[in-house]
Order: C-alpha cells, then structure tokens, then sequence
C-alpha cells in the first residue's frame, strides 16, 4: 500500500487509475492451477485459406500444422527451465495491450520466478535495432488493466529484407532470447509467420508466437472469434456518437457527418450503429458487392435527408467507415492505378518539390477516365489519394476526409434538388473524425480479462514451444472462466494477395458478411432508423456494477454466436 501511494504522489494519476489497477482479471478454467497443469492436445493438420500449394513452397517448415487445444492436466514436458521472452507490439494501437504483457509475465513467473521478459521498444524496429527493456514486477504494476502501448510502445516496420532477418539472428544470440511473441493484426502476424520460418530455417530453435489485435475488428474467422481492442473502441466511439444523437435530438439543426476509424473493413460502424441507431449507416462492403458509384451513394443519402426534412426534420446523424473511399468500384480501381504509378516511379516523385508537379506527373500516367475521376473530385481529396503509403504498401486512409467529399457532393446535389423545386430544407453539415480517441481508451471489462488470457495462452505456447502460432480464446460470450484457449497455425489464416505490385503471403482481412446474422439485423433496422429518431446514448464504458451491464460483449460478436450457436 505504501508502495502505492509513493506512486499516488509522483506521478499524474487519475482515480479510476488506481482503482483500475486493483482489478484482478480472471482466468479461463483450464489455467486456475496454473500452466504447469496445462496440457498440449493436437487436432488435425491445417491448410491454408487458398493458393496451398504455393504458401507450402514458401512456409516449408511451418505449413500443416495442428490446432492446439488446452485441456487440465499435469504436463511433464512443458520447459520448466529458465527462459529469456521477448514481447513487441505492432501496428496500431489497441485497449488491453498492457494486459497482454502482464498475462504474459505472471504466466513466465508462476512457472519459474528466473524467467525473464523484455520488451523491444517501438515495434519491430525496436528488434532490428535491439532497443528493449526488461519488464518487471514493478515496471509492470503501473500499467496493468490501463489503455495505450506506452510501456513499450509501438511501429510499423515491416520485417522483410535478407539483412533484417540477418538482424534478428544476431540480436536474438546476443541477448539469448528464447522465444519472441508479435503482438498485432494481420500484416504483422504475416510478418511472425516469415519470421518463424526463418527461425526454423535457421536452426536457432526460437520460439515465435502472434496475438491478434486490432481494433478494427477484421482478424477474426473460424479460429479468432475477435480481435482485442475492438469492443473497447467501438463503446468508446458509441459514447461519442450517442452524445452526438443527443446534440442533434436537443437542437435539431444539424446534419452531422462521423467518419469512424477502420480501414479496411465496416465493422467499427456496424458495431457502433447497432448501439447507438443514428439516421444513415454506410457499408463498404455492401457499396462494393452493389457496385455503388460515388454518384450512387450520395443520392441514397440525399433521399434521407429530403424525406426527413419534409417531415421537419433537417437534422441526423450519418456514419462513415474509414475505408469506404476504397470500396466504391471506382476509387477502388483509382486508387490501384495510383499505387502502381507511386510504386514504380517513387525515384522521381520523391524528388518532386511541390504536391502540383506531383499530381500533374502521376494525372498523365494514369488511363484518361481514372484522370478525369481524380479531377473531378475536391482538390483536398485528390491531394489525399497521391499521400504516402505505409510500408505495406497500404493507402493511408485516416488521411483521406471522406465525410468532407460526401459532404461537399451532397451540397450540389441538394442544391441541384433545389433548383428543381424538389427541396426546401436547409442542409447545415458538420464533420468529425474519431479514430484516436478510441485506440488507447482503458480497457474494457471484457478487453482486459480477454487481453490477460491471450497472454497467458501464449506463454503456453511457448513454453510447449510451439513455433509459428497465434494465440487464442474462445468461446467469448460466455463468462470468463469458461472461455476456451490453444493455437491456431499462422499459415492457416493464409491466402496471396497482391502488395506494392508484388503477390505475398498475407492473413486475410475478414470483412463485413453480407449473408451473415450480423448483417441481416442491420437491414431490419436501417430504414426505422433512416426516419425516426430511435437514437441510443450508450454512455461511458462501465467498470463497476452489475455484470449484465460491466461486462456485455459486442453486438457483433452476440450475433455472430448465435449465428454459429457457440
């Protein structure tokens, strides 16, 4: 308790803080005494998603492994022997991160008090450039149950030159690391999957173990039933956009425009229509399997505001997933044409001193329809398009305002309306963009007892050294300690895909099933919400009380079981 206080008085805490550091997350069944008493049960060989023949050729000592399940058990074989575990986080930011480290840390502990755990700092340039700290009993205590990556923070490098590589085995001999666990979404674990086959291929006989994270929602199948992060960011998102259905309810002025953070799949927006019903939900991927134009979709959303403002309506709320630009057929096919122009001329871009010479240049190597396209558009979009992409060769579509090009085109078009005598409302938008307010929120009830069993489900994994797994847990909808854990090969989430002009193995991105129960519950819905005012304010995330309240999972995952009846 003293302890407690020292750190009450020298560092910039809030309350909830320190209470949330009290918070004991609990533990599936199979791990209560502890992983010793763990056992390994294998199920069948995996194959990958598609292109099998071509991912065994480049995963040729990780391809076709077995599921792996947990049962209690006494396990002689598990190493009981000290072990050096490294820990990286990857990619964006996620609530429970500092969850998963502790899962980790008290798992190595219980096994043997000399296990050791270090973080590489700032990603995986943090393994390359061999930049870690060890993580402690008293390092740790400060973050546990908290939000953010910020003990060890994270990056975006990828791992994928034979000199990297080269990195890695050398620093992995220098400090004598026996096993790396990558924490992240679907590049990064791609990246822990080529970095398990080199280790094998190698013969360092190192252990290399994901996690999935992400808040977007979009690692998830038949094995991963939810990325950690996501229910977290999607109750955070919802008390936002729930305040801003009230705003609009009490004013009734103002047609607000939120664009919501996941790029390359709806589920952030689907997730958050479902808890607060505000007037328009766009979907991506309906968009795309529609083949919408921009045209298209600005005209669906133009009848929803004319219908309502003929009721006396000239206010509602609209919300935009990230990465809509990429699914409307035609942007999708822009944007294509753009990252093979940006791929295959990036010496002379990089040298051009102003954005025209830039647009001018790429205007004139682009097929003369997608041209026109990119000129049409507001000059603020175009600029956006033509950034820089991440070094996955993805566009950064948190740059792109798309609710500001919606915006914009329903002014003309409305005005169009107008001009017609088919309008008399008056349009009065306002945009928004919240992707950061949820990355690093606290955790959830749900995020940090999920975070701290994929910890712990990991350390099992390792110390079985099981090379070239991904963590996880299922059976999410049920409490806690009946959650379900093992692992699931990295190479059986797999498919090709083509990036930055090449085809390379890459996790599939699991996007919005138009056939599925999650779905299909929004279409009852849509239209009640496109003309009522049926808005929910769900308000803040909540730690204490009763536990049908403190601790509810996602629309999304409640309807997705029940769709699967698990």
């Amino acid at each position: 308790m003293k302890k407690l206080k020292m750190i009450r008085n020298t560092t910039n805490i809030s309350k909830l803080q320190i209470k949330r550091w009290k918070f004991s997350p609990t533990l599936p069944n199979v791990f209560m005494n502890g992983i010793i008493f763990t056992k390994i049960v294998k199920g069948k060989s995996t194959k990958s998603k598609s292109h099998q023949s071509k991912l065994k050729k480049i995963f040729e000592n990780t391809y076709g492994l077995p599921e792996v399940t947990f049962k209690k058990k006494a396990n002689a074989t598990i190493a009981k022997k000290a072990i050096k575990v490294a820990v990286v986080f990857s990619g964006g930011q996620a609530p429970g991160g500092h969850n998963v480290i502790a899962g980790i840390f008290d798992g190595l502990k219980k096994v043997n008090k000399k296990n050791i755990l270090i973080g590489y700092l700032g990603g995986p340039t943090g393994i390359l450039e061999n930049k870690f700290k060890i993580i402690s009993k008293n390092v740790l205590k400060k973050y546990r149950n908290t939000g953010g990556f910020d003990l060890i923070q994270s990056g975006r490098a990828k791992i994928e030159t034979y000199e990297q590589f080269g990195l890695i085995k050398k620093n992995f001999l220098k400090n004598k690391i026996d096993a790396l666990v990558i924490v992240g979404g679907d590049d990064s674990n791609t990246n822990a999957a080529m970095i398990a086959e080199y280790v094998i291929k190698e013969k360092l006989n190192k252990c290399i173990v994901g996690i999935p994270k992400t808040i977007d929602g979009d690692l998830k199948n038949k094995y991963i039933e939810t990325s950690f992060g996501f229910d977290t960011a999607t109750k955070i998102y919802s008390e936002l956009v729930g305040n801003i259905c009230k705003d609009v309810n009490s004013s009734q002025k103002h047609w607000h425009f939120i664009r919501l953070m996941g790029r390359s799949a709806s589920h952030v927006a689907l997730e958050v229509g479902f808890k607060t019903q505000p007037n328009i939900v766009l979907i991506g991927e309906e968009v795309l399997a529609k083949n919408m134009t921009l045209f298209k979709i600005i005209e669906n959303i133009t009848d929803i505001i004319v219908k309502r403002s003929e009721a006396g309506k000239d206010f509602g709320v609209v919300l935009v997933p990230e990465g809509l630009i990429e699914f409307i057929p035609e942007i999708k096919k822009l944007t294509s044409a753009l990252n093979d122009v940006l791929h295959k001329n990036s010496n002379i871009i990089s040298k051009f001193y102003s954005l025209e010479e830039k647009k001018n240049f790429i205007y004139n190597k682009i097929p003369n329809k997608l041209s026109d396209l990119m000129i049409s558009l507001p000059l603020n979009i175009a600029s956006q398009l033509i950034s820089d992409r991440d070094p996955h060769g993805n566009i950064n579509v948190s740059q792109i305002e798309t609710e500001k090009l919606l915006i914009e085109m329903v002014y003309r078009k409305l005005f169009y309306l107008k001009k017609k005598n088919k309008y008399k409302g008056k349009f009065s938008p306002i945009s928004h963009f919240f992707g950061y307010e949820g990355r690093c929120g606290a955790p959830s009830n749900f995020d940090a007892n999920y975070t701290y069993a994929l910890g712990y489900s990991a350390t099992t994994l390792v110390l079985n050294k099981l090379t070239g797994y991904l963590s996880y847990v299922k059976n999410l909808t049920r409490p806690p300690k009946q959650w379900k854990c093992g692992g699931i090969p990295l190479t059986a989430m797999m498919s090709m895909e083509k990036r930055n002009n090449k085809n390379k193995p890459v996790i599939q991105k699991t996007l919005v099933n138009l056939n599925g129960n999650v779905f299909k519950k929004f279409i009852k819905n849509r239209n009640k919400w496109a003309i009522g005012e049926n808005y929910i304010s769900p308000g803040p995330i909540q730690y204490f009380g009763p536990s049908d309240i403190t601790d509810i999972t996602t629309k999304t995952l409640q309807y997705e079981c029940f769709e699967n009846n698990y």
